[in-house]
């Protein structure tokens, strides 16, 4: 699995920071690739070359050239490359930034008529010959060692925001922008449920939560009145037990997919909390 931008490393992509937050990265693919991608940050995906397939629980999406992703925080899809000519620019959405730009302009977001937030986790976008435009005006900065770059690249942030509003007919990345400036924290049964399966540290569910890591903690504790690692280790022991009853799966293969790297450890954990050694039904 590859987490972005955690995970971008210069061996494989050509990346632009404003101070030390990624703002851009430009990969040519490797070919053929296919796999998992879990979002830290809010992205926007431009296809500059080829065709690729993103896959979400809820959704499949062919991309080609000219074609614009938004991906929302916090998803995963599953990346496959169709042609060895894919190539892309990743742009990272920093809260911090985001926050400044709808400060900076109000007048764009029209509060009494925000949409609620989509659920699906990709939005897809045209481009046109303003975008294409913009795009090329940011290459240069990847070779640049101009001393105010930081600056330019903050300005190009901003000019990125606007082109994707300008883009945006159904209005749904303005609802998304403006919900993150006013600091709308996410459902926490709904985030838990979601996403107790997926191999994240209770660091990253309190920044998907919107909230630091004591106030999720706290308000996790007063809504499940339990702490969040006691809470996940029973509900993948749950699952773990409707796996054993209800699939042809053996103990190995259900250990590995509620998290356990040891099966030695889940044998152990799985009989603490039900009184028997795992073991499939019927």
């Amino acid at each position: 699995m590859l987490r972005v931008p955690s995970d971008i490393s210069s061996s494989e992509f050509e990346s632009l920071k404003i101070q030390d937050m990624t703002f851009v990265a430009y990969r040519n693919e490797v070919y053929p690739s296919k796999y998992d991608v879990f979002f830290e940050e809010h992205a926007v995906i431009v296809v500059l070359e080829g065709e690729k397939k993103f896959t979400s629980p809820s959704q499949e999406v062919h991309v080609e050239k000219g074609d614009i992703l938004f991906v929302q925080r916090g998803f995963y899809l599953m990346s496959e490359s169709i042609n060895e000519s894919y190539k892309s620019l990743v742009f990272f959405f920093d809260e911090k930034l985001l926050k400044e730009f709808v400060g900076l302009h109000p007048e764009l977001f029209n509060t009494q008529e925000q949409k609620t937030l989509f659920e699906n986790p990709i939005l897809l976008l045209k481009s046109d010959d303003n975008f294409e435009k913009f795009i090329q005006s940011v290459f240069p900065y990847f070779r640049s060692r101009a001393t105010l770059k930081n600056h330019f690249l903050r300005l190009k942030f901003q000019e990125l925001l606007l082109h994707l509003l300008e883009l945006d007919n159904s209005q749904q990345l303005r609802a998304i922008l403006y919900s993150l400036y006013k600091g709308e924290k996410v459902d926490l049964a709904f985030l838990m449920n979601s996403y107790y399966l997926k191999p994240l540290t209770l660091d990253e569910l309190a920044k998907l939560s919107g909230r630091s890591l004591s106030a999720f903690k706290r308000d996790f504790q007063e809504e499940f009145h339990t702490s969040p690692a006691f809470w996940l280790k029973n509900k993948r022991l749950d699952y773990a037990d409707f796996l054993l009853r209800n699939s042809t799966k053996n103990v190995s293969e259900i250990s590995t997919e509620i998290g356990y790297e040891s099966v030695s450890h889940f044998i152990k954990t799985y009989k603490e909390k039900f009184g028997v050694t795992p073991k499939r039904q019927g």
